[in-house]
């Protein structure tokens, strides 16, 4: 009888478009298991930018479009993913066709677990420009499952990323800020005993936001220059954590339907009622503070265990004024960017969806129930032929 087990050795490229609207990260990834030990190698990354009319397609359509807006979006974001990949094959060096497949998270559109979950980025587009085989719609079958379809990480924080002796918590900052509490690897269980994981509230979409508005040429605050030259008013920032949101119990997720268009104006218009004299600055930093303190009342809140090792990725990551609020906040724990001890945190989740393709051609769960709330483990994605 012919053995159709999938190779544990395989090469697979990992798609992604966060919910910060910057752009696409692709990122070829090369996963190996020797002895039950899974190991993983990323050959190359890459990022490309929105330009300014894609981020105001993207943005609009959270707030709602025509029928034809959403298809031909959902089609172009697709070309978009199919250049990256493309691109990022190149760089790699590695043969097409030993590409065993795109793993494409695509661009939420929406996200409301755990009635829906929906993903731009057409998998038939990136398939047929590729010629390569697509696993994209991650989502969705946790959240039929009955879970929040969110975070999908933690198994990959896990598995490629726990440390073999502590307690360690991976902090992303995308525009939706989640973390994943990881035991030592020697305590945790096939069953993943100890791994917790759910959104902690924003992460750089209210401080992009509110840059945004105030200064429309600017994508971000680059390098925290606005928030570096501001105070942050911690009255605005006491009263919307106290958003019963953060007193939920996880799982739990979000995502822009809850910090819109309109809470950026209002969180504006708080700051400037709550301090005379208050500056755009002022603004950008209370924003990366609120950041900050959300991620604090997390840990306060819902990790009990003890953590004293926390990696920082994302694009927050990059941000200085961000890191030093959230290493206040989190104060006396290690906290350091996810690259000080892997590889370039801007390409931390291209990898982890990488990883979730692989895992689906493998037949293996995807999910992590306790993280998600999913009444079991699930195989995640949808296959797209080339």
């Amino acid at each position: 009888m012919n053995d159709q087990r999938p190779p544990k050795s395989m090469v697979l490229v990992g798609l992604m478009s966060g919910t910060s609207l910057d752009g696409v990260t692709a990122a070829v990834v090369r996963f190996d298991e020797v002895d039950g030990r899974i190991t993983h190698e990323l050959l190359a990354h890459i990022d490309r930018a929105y330009d300014a009319a894609t981020r105001t397609r993207l943005a609009a359509a959270l707030e709602g479009a025509t029928p034809s807006e959403y298809t031909r979006l959902d089609f172009a974001v697709g070309g978009m993913l199919a250049d990256a990949a493309v691109a990022v094959i190149a760089e790699s060096g590695v043969e097409r066709e030993r590409i065993a497949a795109i793993a494409s998270h695509g661009h939420t559109v929406w996200h409301e677990a755990p009635l829906g979950t929906w993903q731009f980025g057409q998998p038939a587009v990136i398939a047929e420009r590729t010629g390569i085989d697509v696993i994209a719609d991650f989502r969705v079958r946790d959240v039929a499952a009955g879970g929040q379809g969110a975070p999908l990480v933690p198994i990959a924080d896990a598995l490629l990323f726990a440390d073999d002796a502590k307690w360690r918590v991976l902090q992303n900052l995308g525009g939706i800020g989640n973390l994943t509490v990881v035991p030592p690897r020697a305590k945790m269980g096939d069953d993943f005993d100890g791994v917790r994981a759910f959104d902690t509230g924003p992460g750089v979409c209210v401080m992009d936001g509110v840059t945004r508005l105030l200064r429309p040429s600017l994508p971000y605050d680059v390098n925290g220059a606005l928030a570096m030259k501001g105070t942050p008013i911690d009255a605005v920032i006491e009263a919307l954590l106290k958003d019963a949101w953060y007193a939920l119990e996880p799982p739990k997720s979000t995502g822009r339907e809850r910090y819109t268009a309109a809470f950026i104006a209002d969180f504006v218009a708080r700051c400037r009622a709550a301090r005379a004299g208050c500056t755009d600055e002022d603004i950008v930093c209370t924003a990366a503070w609120f950041t900050a303190r959300s991620i604090a009342l997390a840990f306060e809140r819902f990790v009990p265990q003890p953590v004293d090792d926390v990696l920082l990725s994302g694009g927050g990551a990059r941000n200085p004024v961000l890191r030093e609020a959230i290493a206040m906040a989190l104060s006396p724990r290690h906290v350091r960017p996810f690259d000080r001890v892997f590889f370039d945190g801007d390409a931390k989740e291209a990898v982890a969806f990488a990883f979730l393709g692989w895992l689906h051609l493998q037949r293996r769960a995807g999910n992590v129930p306790r993280a998600t709330g999913a009444r079991g483990p699930r195989v995640l994605g949808a296959l797209f032929p080339k």
